[in-house]
């Protein structure tokens, strides 16, 4: 199989491709996709950035639509205010502590 993105090769039963990271084919399980407010690379609430990550778009792309929307017309300001109110965090990724290597418990 080939990716629609890239065209490399890869393995038939990928769901995503290891060239260009883009998933492939049908949708990934609906537990994995979830409409969240991003926490990296947001600019203010996140939506954006969430909105683009769900629908696999480009989040200038994203950005620029919904700033048109709401220049146009009031309806874009209060559509991200409603959307930072109901979409929730993405989850806080903690980092690996670096520090002791892991050892048994003394019992």
């Amino acid at each position: 199989m080939y990716c629609t993105f890239c065209g490399k090769q890869i393995p038939d039963d990928a769901q995503l491709c290891a060239y260009c990271g883009k998933r492939l084919g049908g949708t990934l399980p609906s537990a994995t996709r979830r409409l969240l407010r991003a926490r990296e690379g947001r600019q203010i609430a996140g939506v954006c950035k969430g909105v683009a990550n769900y629908f696999d778009w480009d989040v200038a792309l994203v950005r620029i639509v919904w700033i048109v929307c709401a220049v146009f017309g009031l309806l874009g300001v209060v559509a991200y205010v409603a959307a930072w109110i109901i979409m929730p965090e993405e989850p806080l990724a903690l980092p690996v502590p670096v520090g002791e290597p892991n050892r048994p418990a003394n019992f």
